[in-house]
Formats: C-alpha cells, structure tokens, sequence
C-alpha cells in the first residue's frame, strides 16, 4: 500500500472510532458505571467483534448485501432491535425507586446492571450499524483486488493498534465521572442522556 495511501487510512481508522456511534456511548456509560478496569472485556469485545466482521465482509458477506437486497433490510431490522434493547438496558435502572447506577470504589453498593462481556461486545458489532459502515467502507476504499488479504491484514492490524487505544479514551472519560455521578439524580440524567444519544447513532440506519 502506497505511504500516501496508509496515511489516509490511519486518518480513516482514528476518524471512524473516534466519532460518536454505538460503541463509543456504550463505553462512555460503562465507564461512569462501572469504571475502566471493570470495561476492558466490553472494549476488546469491540476490537475482536469488528475485526471478524472485516474478515466476513472481505470473504464476501458485502458482496452478498448487494446482490440481495431483503438481507439488507433485514440485517437493519437486527440492528436497531439490538439498538432498542441496550438502550432499554441502559436506561431501565433510571426508573427503578431507589436505583443505585454508579458503584462506589467500596463493595459494598447493590449491584443492578453489569457491563457488556467480551463476547456480548464482539457479537453486538454484527448488528451495530457503524460497525457495518466503517468495515464495508474500508475494504471498498482500501484494497485492491491483487492485495486483498494484505490490504485487509493491515486494515485490521490499524483498527487493533489505533482503534482501541481511541475508544478506550471515551471510556476513560466516562470513568472520570463517577466521583460525579455517585448523585443518585445525576446518575438517572446521565444515563437517561446516554440512552437518548445510543438511539441517536440508529440515524444511519434510516439512509
């Protein structure tokens, strides 16, 4: 791959994690609730759900969208069902009579949600919609027919090595709150937020 062309490429990888989507909103309310240490299986579910996703469109799987088309509309159909109930999942404490959102560093807080695992993180990215744009996009601007599986090897080294050190930013961010958010009001608003903003990212399946 051309030095002109890896260079735009490494732009496109920190542009596309770095920008608000599903994951980024998770792992920002995951951080406030549950802190960094707590969220690193969520964030690596990310990196290992979005680089079989490559893999799969590279295979294939994108050619497969365009020639039939009533897997498009069904891939979307998932997307924002699975949209739906994390933003259910995220909000519902909010509701609760006494919700406790923010566990204290001591353990001794009742505990109401838990984070994404690893695998729920990896499986979400194959019904996360920016998931599908970012992956499609690159193997459609970034390889060549001669150089498939390189240009896709590198394309997933990037993702891993710039990708995962941007979102987890985001989550560091969100841990940075929970001194904040321990304010049993602030933690409903904050969540309530989050889930507005998670139903928000479902823009993209509306193009």
């Amino acid at each position: 791959m051309p030095i002109e062309q890896l260079i735009a490429l490494m732009g496109f990888v920190v542009v596309m994690t770095g920008t608000p989507g599903p994951n980024n909103m998770m792992l920002l309310a995951s951080g406030a609730n549950f802190g960094f240490r707590r969220s690193i299986p969520h964030i690596l579910g990310i990196t290992i759900g979005c680089q079989s996703l490559l893999l799969a469109i590279a295979l294939g799987l994108g050619q497969l969208l365009i020639r039939f088309p009533v897997l498009d509309v069904v891939l979307k159909i998932l997307c924002g069902a699975a949209l739906l109930y994390l933003t259910w999942g995220l909000v519902k404490p909010a509701f609760a009579p006494t919700p406790v959102l923010v566990q204290p560093k001591t353990n001794d807080a009742p505990v109401v949600s838990k984070p994404l695992t690893l695998w729920q993180a990896a499986m979400f990215q194959w019904v996360n919609p920016k998931a599908w744009m970012m992956m499609l996009a690159a193997i459609a601007t970034y390889t060549q027919p001669q150089s498939i599986w390189t240009d896709t090897l590198l394309i997933g080294l990037l993702f891993a090595v710039l990708g995962m050190p941007v979102i987890s930013l985001w989550n560091l961010f969100g841990a940075s709150l929970r001194t904040f958010l321990l304010d049993p009001i602030k933690a409903r608003v904050f969540n309530l937020v989050m889930g507005v903003l998670l139903l928000g990212s479902m823009y993209p399946l509306f193009q």
